[in-house]
């Protein structure tokens, strides 16, 4: 087995690309993965059906977002301006 403490998921690639472009693969791949709240039942159940497209396990709520994370930081912010306009 090769040694990936480090590395994690990108010791695929071993010594090619350079250490920067693994280390951005690295932490894109995590944050993909990690586990991540559906926004309609509050349940952190959601998948990555393809880039931007996600869906909740336990309620079948399919939304778009982002194509690493469900919720970017530009769309808190348009959402966030959106409700206060409404109020």
């Amino acid at each position: 087995m090769s040694r990936t403490k480090k590395v994690g998921s990108t010791g695929r690639f071993g010594p090619r690309y350079g250490s920067k472009l693994r280390r951005r693969v690295l932490d894109i791949e995590t944050k993909r993965r990690a586990p991540h709240k559906c926004p309609k039942c509050q349940t952190a159940a959601v998948y990555r059906i393809a880039a931007g497209i996600w869906k909740c396990r336990k309620c079948g709520n399919v939304f778009t977002g982002g194509a690493y994370i469900p919720v970017t930081p530009s769309g808190k912010m348009a959402s966030r301006t959106i409700s206060t306009e409404n109020d």
